[in-house]
């Protein structure tokens, strides 16, 4: 509950807040520079990456002042945030003149969760902008926080009534600074503050979860991204409604200045990739539509003190630029594995000593635990069905898949987590999340623990705390009455009592503000909001077990305070993002994942994020069918396709058809 007080406090934070002060577009810049991409085709797929790739001082102060130029032709003071590609904050720059704060808003007039709350530091919003154009990025896609809209909202493509949700729904919600999978800043763990010390091993915290705001985009040297630029002009945080028309966006336009030179490779950009036979957006404005050539930007060292200042930023930034750290490389935090994976390509996560985060570990917390050999080999098993794999959302076409999977035991614990090269950095926690929603929602133990929590109270737009709150309790008594299942979510032992192995392809089925999803009219899923009180800033269950603790994180930046962060971290033995022991970096609600049975007892679940739904479901399933033994996919009278709420029968995994690189194999989930 100490976390939980914490929100009242917020209207004090408000106070303080309110005294702080890229692409290869086709065509020319202004003037008459040179495109900054010097060839369509970067001829990287994956293994361009060295250890000159990342971004010097030199390069982070040009970006910034470019971006800097660009937003004194716009006459539009900005914040600026420059990361690497594994998320350190390199330098954070704001312009005389801008917003110190952004109002958060989908345009919808939705009231609760983040909608309205007007105290979050713009620098925040920047930051995660930046975060979210490297992190959604990789040799064989540039995505921006425009294409981050395009994929988290109802529909896919907004406004397109009918169709399903976008293929990364609740993304959004990943990143955070209470996940254990994110590293924290050295000044946060040491209270130092060194120069540098922000800058370490990755993957670090997008402050506001992965963002949905045009103006982030990737940076990229010799065809491989090394960081991404967020801009912040404007006041409100938040995305685009309406894909089918072009927006003359001040965030973008400052943000395309800034990639001059470090532009994604035209045929690597959003624009250039599809899924279900739907174009990504990449960026609504061109080098052809700025003010300024970028070219001619004044260096970083003649831009008088007049025109603004570099931050120093609690838990982010020294108020220096540092150089960025080399992806691939122990310094990123993610290196090619040298012990568990033999002959696979696998890279693992490490610490600041360059000792494996997530050796294989026995699990624990059952009679039929895992052995550090079982979760061994189911992520070897996965590892060998993404290298077959042709990848969905990656160039050139015939690519294998990239991807992150995690194996987690009944208590939610990591057992085992590697990548395949270049896989995306976003899905390191979001395969964990996925892999622990599968589990806890499976177990029988999940409808008390949900309904122990305490409620959730909202922000008013001053952040002070709302009269709203939520009642966990409440959401469980929803899902019961819309499965017509009393005891769903109960202990028990079989289908009478109450037990569902649900995937989060299943979960994200009943976590849509429409079931069956996209359907315009029909009512809401029970981990849902219904849709006039639902948007990508307040989803339902998923945003709503993270509402406390998104304040506490505010509250610990907007005070400079390491205490109210350290209180969430899982690894120090405290609540983490849900309060929830196994969902402790979220729930998470897009498909990639299963739970896993030793005959009828749940021991754990597989989790799998980085390139397309369809394959992450597809490796996680086949990673378990493969294994063999005792340990396997849940029994069939339990599995959510079994199961049909409302009249409409839940999905449990999907798998694409011929998905292999090297044989014509159709149905290749046939038979789980």
């Amino acid at each position: 509950m100490q976390g939980f007080h914490r929100l009242w406090g917020m209207a004090v934070v408000a106070a303080l807040v309110s005294g702080c002060s890229g692409s290869g577009n086709s065509g020319d810049p202004v003037g008459t520079a040179p495109p900054p991409s010097g060839t369509a085709d970067s001829g990287c797929t994956g293994s361009c990456a060295t250890a000159a790739s990342f971004l010097s001082v030199a390069d982070v102060q040009k970006v910034i002042a470019q971006a800097i130029n660009e937003a004194q032709a716009q006459s539009q003071p900005a914040t600026i945030a420059v990361v690497d590609r594994v998320g350190n904050v390199l330098g954070v720059y704001r312009m005389s003149g801008a917003r110190t704060t952004v109002t958060i808003s989908s345009g919808r007039g939705v009231v609760g969760g983040l909608e309205g709350v007007a105290i979050i530091p713009s620098e925040l919003a920047a930051i995660s902008k930046a975060v979210t154009g490297a992190y959604l990025s990789s040799e064989g896609n540039a995505f921006s926080t425009r294409t981050a809209s395009q994929i988290v909202q109802e529909h896919f493509n907004p406004g397109e009534f009918g169709g399903p949700s976008g293929p990364l729904f609740g993304v959004q919600f990943s990143q955070l600074l209470c996940s254990d999978v994110i590293n924290l800043p050295a000044p946060v763990l040491a209270g130092i503050f060194a120069a540098g010390a922000n800058v370490g091993v990755g993957p670090k915290a997008s402050p506001l979860g992965l963002s949905a705001d045009p103006g982030g985009f990737p940076l990229y040297k010799a065809g491989t991204p090394v960081g991404g630029i967020g801009i912040v002009a404007d006041g409100v945080y938040g995305l685009d409604l309406n894909v089918s028309d072009r927006d003359r966006d001040v965030d973008e336009l400052i943000a395309t200045a800034g990639t001059f030179g470090f532009g994604a490779p035209l045929d690597r950009r959003g624009d250039r990739i599809t899924a279900d036979g739907k174009t990504f957006r990449f960026s609504d404005v061109d080098f052809a539509d700025l003010g300024r050539n970028p070219a001619q930007a004044p260096a970083f060292a003649s831009i008088p003190a007049s025109a603004g200042a570099l931050l120093n930023l609690f838990a982010f930034s020294d108020g220096t630029i540092q150089p960025g750290v080399a992806f691939g490389t122990a310094a990123s935090g993610i290196r090619p594995d040298n012990a568990d994976y033999a002959g696979l390509d696998a890279f693992v996560l490490v610490d600041r000593a360059d000792t494996p985060r997530y050796a294989p570990r026995d699990g624990r917390g059952s009679p039929g635990f895992m052995t550090a050999a079982v979760a061994r080999t189911i992520v070897a098993e996965g590892l060998r069905v993404a290298n077959r794999s042709r990848a969905q959302i990656r160039r050139p076409t015939g690519t294998q898949a990239r991807v992150t999977i995690s194996v987690v035991d009944v208590q939610g614990n990591i057992q085992a987590l590697a990548r395949t090269r270049d896989a995306p950095v976003f899905g390191t926690d979001v395969a964990v999340q996925k892999a622990r929603s599968a589990l806890f929602l499976s177990h029988a133990d999940a409808g008390d623990a949900l309904a122990s929590l305490p409620d959730a109270r909202y922000l008013n737009a001053d952040g002070s705390p709302s009269a709203t709150v939520v009642d966990f309790g409440n959401v469980v008594t929803d899902a019961r009455s819309f499965f017509a299942m009393p005891n769903l979510l109960a202990q028990g032992g079989g289908l009478d009592a109450g037990t569902v192995a649900l995937t989060p392809r299943a979960i994200g089925n009943l976590a849509r503000p429409y079931f069956p999803d996209g359907l315009v009219g029909t009512q809401h899923g029970p981990f849902s909001k219904p849709f006039a009180q639902w948007s990508p800033f307040s989803t339902g269950l998923q945003y709503d077990l993270l509402n406390n603790q998104i304040g506490q994180i505010l509250t610990a930046y907007l005070t400079a305070d390491s205490l109210p962060i350290l209180e969430l971290r899982p690894e120090l033995g405290n609540a983490g993002c849900t309060r929830l022991p196994q969902l402790r970096n979220g729930l998470q609600i897009f498909p990639g994942g299963v739970p896993i049975y030793a005959g009828t007892m749940l021991v754990g679940a597989i989790g799998v994020s980085g390139d397309g739904v369809d394959q992450d479901d597809m490796i996680a399933a086949l990673a378990l069918k493969n294994l063999g033994g005792i340990y396997s996919h849940a029994p069939t009278a339990i599995r959510s396709d079994r199961f049909a709420p409302q009249g409409v029968r839940l999905r449990y995994v999907q798998c694409p058809q011929a998905p292999f690189l090297d044989s014509n194999e159709q149905n290749v989930c046939e038979g789980l």
